[in-house]
């Protein structure tokens, strides 16, 4: 009888063993895809031209990336993902679609779309390891940003999604808490 307990307690043991060994390497792989970039930097270049931006803002009751079903909504097994199709998101609609006169202005804007496309690279790295794995959320989420994009002329979509560009940038800082580097 106490070899059955004893049996039975090696068993239990070997499997928290085994599950603290599996959650830790998923943890692990995950961490692998944190973005390793000064996002405080990236907040303080927009909050700069925050106010610019959004004064040629003219639909203020609309939002792309702040509805309930996008960005808030995400699970952690999305973050990747979604991550990774905000940034191409923004490098391949918002910055090639916004037309910026101010130089001023458009270097802060330069630099953002640089910080994005160093981003990119890094989950691409992610995703070739298969460690970025996109679900229906996260796809349906972009759909959603996309079709809230679509339904604005092309200028007034960018100058929108640029004026929104501190949620995103909140939500990165927030799901991707890995080490800063500048």
């Amino acid at each position: 009888m106490l070899d059955k307990d004893m049996k039975a307690q090696h068993i239990f043991l070997w499997l928290v063993a085994a599950m603290f060994f599996l959650c830790s390497v998923h943890t692990r792989g995950l961490r692998r895809c944190l973005i390793s970039m000064d996002i405080h930097h990236i907040e303080e270049t927009f909050q700069e031209i925050k106010k610019t931006i959004q004064a040629k803002d003219t639909f203020q009751n609309v939002t792309i990336l702040s509805t309930p079903e996008t960005l808030h909504s995400i699970k952690p097994l999305d973050v990747c993902c979604m991550t990774k199709n905000l940034l191409a998101f923004y490098v391949d609609k918002v910055f090639k679609d916004h037309q910026e006169l101010n130089p001023q202005i458009l270097r802060k804007i330069s630099s953002i779309a640089n910080s994005f496309l160093y981003m990119q690279k890094a989950l691409q790295r992610c995703q070739e390891q298969r460690q970025c794995h996109c679900r229906d959320e996260a796809t349906n989420a972009t759909r959603i940003i996309h079709d809230n994009y679509d339904q604005l002329e092309v200028r007034s979509a960018a100058i929108k999604s640029l004026g929104e560009l501190d949620v995103f940038l909140a939500w990165i800082d927030k799901n991707h808490q890995g080490p800063s580097v500048a």
